[in-house]
């Protein structure tokens, strides 16, 4: 343990780690073609990067609670001050059919009675070890783009839970930029991990992620923290704000976006009855 190491050197040192360790465990399984093989790959390297990732924070922050996909829920968390929320590997399934779109999440919920929701998030670290990138809440960043105008306005969402309204609305915000001269258009992309998700938009690959069908606190807490960080507009997909360190960890809905889209988006999302 390092005293003088700050909680942004801690998360983004674990992630690092944990990534580096994820990228290892894949090569030593060399091409996979048989579905049991991966399926074996995913569950070691779920259990292998938690428990580094355990390991680490219990000898980095020992007095910290942990919340963590792969750990059992210690309620006593719910009492803390302070608590990492964790996921050792999100994009489990892309990991396993040896795509990028993975990623290592680690952040800090800190309890504030005057933040909305009760609590802050801070210190967090989307690792995306396959890209060789990592995305901090303590990045150096430039103010929020426009709207591109040489390719489609983009949305990323999940490939097999996407929003039921979101091909009805992507079809109105196409038909409204068209007639306001945008000649792209809009378009939906599938990528993996929430952390890979908005990376997209923070390379400037994409301008929004929406979800409305349920995912859990590990897998949005460090994208949303990273998310903030850059300017993005990240809340509920009502606007309400998103509150971590629940009894269930559950989170309901997400949207991530540039300022520049992401509040057309949410009215075209609630006028077609999403959230």
């Amino acid at each position: 343990m390092d005293p003088g190491e700050t909680d942004m050197e801690v998360s983004a040192r674990i992630a690092a780690e944990a990534g580096e360790l994820l990228l290892a465990l894949r090569e030593s399984y060399g091409p996979i073609d048989d579905q049991d093989v991966a399926h074996q790959l995913r569950k070691a390297a779920d259990a292998s990067s938690h428990e580094l990732i355990a390991a680490r924070m219990a000898a980095a922050r020992p007095g910290d609670s942990v919340l963590s996909e792969e750990g059992a829920d210690d309620l006593a968390r719910l009492g803390a001050d302070r608590v990492w929320i964790v996921d050792p590997l999100d994009g489990t399934w892309e990991y396993g059919l040896g795509r990028a779109d993975f990623a290592v999440h680690i952040v800090l919920w800190t309890a504030d009675g005057d933040a909305p929701g009760g609590g802050r998030l801070t210190a967090g670290t989307v690792d995306l070890p396959a890209q060789g990138l990592a995305r901090c809440s303590h990045d150096a960043t430039s103010p929020p783009r426009d709207l591109p105008t040489d390719r489609p306005v983009r949305i990323v969402a999940s490939r097999t839970r996407p929003p039921a309204v979101l091909s009805a609305v992507v079809a109105e915000l196409d038909a409204a930029l068209r007639a306001e001269g945008h000649e792209h258009g809009v378009e939906i992309i599938d990528v993996g991990s929430v952390g890979a998700k908005v990376n997209e938009i923070l390379s400037g690959r994409a301008e929004a992620y929406v979800h409305d069908t349920g995912f859990y606190e590990w897998d949005v807490a460090a994208p949303l923290a990273v998310a903030h960080t850059y300017g993005l507009t990240a809340s509920h997909v009502d606007g309400s704000t998103i509150a971590f360190n629940r009894e269930r960890p559950y989170v309901t809905d997400l949207l991530i976006g540039i300022p520049a889209f992401a509040e057309r988006l949410r009215t075209a999302m609630l006028s077609a009855g999403s959230a």
